[in-house]
């Protein structure tokens, strides 16, 4: 227990000093923190522009001589195209637009700028809208109904139970924001993490050094020392997330607005983070352990590994249709497939709500699949481990493990 408890020391501290694993670690808190620092220096810096925009108009149809003051937006009026034209370009105002006689039944407003533009800003479209919009209303309804039509709805939805009762945990693509980065780091540590123990046996076993190894530690010793001091590095860099998440929502939240604020990060959702760690890298690891067991080279052992990567990334590759179709029969099944599991489960909690059966299913499929992954990796190291050469293949393998 000793030895093991000295390989489980090592790899641990060789794990967490890598480059790799600080970036990736430290990446979440780093960003989010240089991010809401950008933030202010930006914000402080856009907050002294209150200078009034002049944009001159010409009114064609008539009856457009109200509401000339929008915001920092001021409307200039001109009694024709040409003399509109002419302040634009001789600096006078920034812009101008003109009103044509048929604009009641056309809706065409032509618009002149001496910039090259991809679209209209925003704030122009903004006021030249309202200001059209008013001066239309003006004298047929109230100031009220006038302001209803600008912005018509905001639109709240509210998710119940069955019950009836107001959900504790509510959707909306702002609380999917957090759980989705959350879910793409996992996926990375998922597969880096299951990448060091292959890589480290594979290492091993290239430069011979676990003939060495192997003469004063048994190969189980070897095997759950590794696998238990580079999961642990992994946990720690879950724990790490868990913990800034938070700390990172309220910061945000306090200094750049609600909308941070308003983010639901379910209840459920970083105990299961840290549970579908466990498990999908229980499953990588002792699988990676038996892949450096046959793999003559590290390269080929990666090679191989490489199946791990594409079904913990497929999520995102098809994200679009995830979000659309969260409950569909094909991401319910892939969801309890292990390679998967991990990240599509967490990627589904987040956006609706998951029967309980198939979080059990997931478990239990990912916990039977640790508990084959590691007779059959045990096998493979037992018969393969100290030999070198070409890799073999699918049937020799079998063969081998049928007689041994």
């Amino acid at each position: 227990m000793n030895r093991t408890l000295l390989i489980f020391r090592h790899e641990f501290l060789h794990t967490i000093r890598r480059t790799g694993f600080l970036v990736l670690t430290l990446a979440l808190p780093v960003l989010a923190l240089l991010g809401i620092g950008v933030f202010h220096v930006v914000s402080g810096q856009a907050q002294p522009a209150t200078e009034v925009t002049s944009i001159g108009y010409v009114d064609e149809a008539g009856g457009f001589d109200r509401f000339v003051d929008q915001g920092n937006i001021s409307l200039v009026l001109f009694d024709s195209r040409e003399a509109a034209i002419g302040a634009l370009t001789g600096g006078e105002i920034a812009e101008c637009f003109v009103i044509p006689a048929d604009y009641v039944s056309s809706g065409v407003v032509q618009r002149y700028t001496t910039h090259r533009e991809a679209t209209a800003p925003d704030a122009t479209t903004t006021a030249i809208r309202r200001f059209l919009s008013r001066n239309m209303l003006a004298g047929h309804v109230s100031a009220d109904v006038a302001a209803r039509v600008e912005a018509p709805l905001s639109l709240i939805t509210t998710t119940l139970t069955e019950t009836g009762d107001v959900a504790s945990e509510q959707g909306g693509l702002a609380n999917l924001l957090v759980p989705g980065i959350f879910s793409f780091l996992l996926a990375f540590s998922l597969v880096f993490s299951s990448a060091y123990v292959l890589q480290s046996l594979g290492e091993e076993k290239e430069n011979r050094l676990i003939e060495i190894l192997l003469s004063s530690v048994s190969a189980r010793q070897l095997i759950v020392g590794k696998t238990l001091g580079i999961g642990a590095a992994g946990l720690l860099q879950v724990v790490v997330w868990v913990l800034s998440i938070p700390l990172l929502l309220s910061l945000a939240s306090s200094s750049i607005g609600a909308f941070f604020g308003a983010i639901q990060i379910p209840a459920n959702f970083l105990v299961l983070g840290v549970v579908y760690f466990l498990l999908g890298y229980s499953v990588f690891a002792v699988l990676s352990a038996g892949i450096a067991a046959i793999s003559p080279t590290v390269r080929d052992a990666q090679g191989v590994a490489g199946i791990f990567t594409l079904f913990c990334m497929a999520p995102f590759w098809f994200f679009s249709l995830l979000l659309l179709f969260p409950d569909s029969p094909a991401w319910v099944v892939l969801s309890i497939f292990p390679f998967s599991a991990p990240v599509l489960m967490l990627l589904r909690v987040s956006m609706t709500g998951v029967p309980a059966w198939q979080l059990i299913a997931s478990i239990t499929v990912l916990a039977l699949s640790i508990v084959g992954g590691a007779l059959l990796a045990a096998r493979l190291l037992r018969t393969y481990l100290l030999m070198y050469g070409k890799r073999p293949g699918l049937r020799e393998i079998v063969r081998n493990l049928r007689s041994g």
